[in-house]
């Protein structure tokens, strides 16, 4: 089964965008894979403005967002990984979705119950 996270991250950004608000996106900086300006991470955070005038080739992916955008008049390259994103939200009121921090990459069903014992065949007798 596929991950639920990178489909609720695109339509939310969509949503945001059909609102004429401004998509922000924080994101874990602590992540391996994250390609990010190390100089505007706070507290291992940092928020990327997805407005669609402020990136350049944005891709939501399964696994990576990817784009370009202009940090201090700089073009840069940027991938953050779906497990690194802890929330999408709009800069004017706030409102979008968090995600859990530790919250894993893969969608795992929750473990099943037992099943319980198998009952032992019904029999039929004749009674006269």
């Amino acid at each position: 089964m596929t991950p639920l996270k990178p489909y609720l991250i695109r339509s939310i950004y969509e949503w945001i965008l059909d609102n004429n608000f401004t998509p922000y996106l924080q994101v874990d900086a602590t992540h391996s894979d994250a390609v990010l300006p190390m100089q505007f991470i706070q507290d291992g955070q940092i928020v990327l403005n997805l407005r669609p005038a402020a990136v350049e080739a944005l891709c939501f992916g399964n696994d990576v967002i990817e784009f370009n955008t202009r940090f201090s008049g700089k073009s840069t390259y940027i991938n953050v990984p779906v497990a690194a994103v802890l929330a999408i939200y709009t800069k004017e009121n706030g409102r979008g979705m968090v995600f859990d921090a530790e919250e894993s990459g893969s969608d795992t069903p929750p473990p099943q119950p037992p099943e319980p014992p198998k009952k032992a065949k019904p029999t039929l007798r004749v009674l006269k």
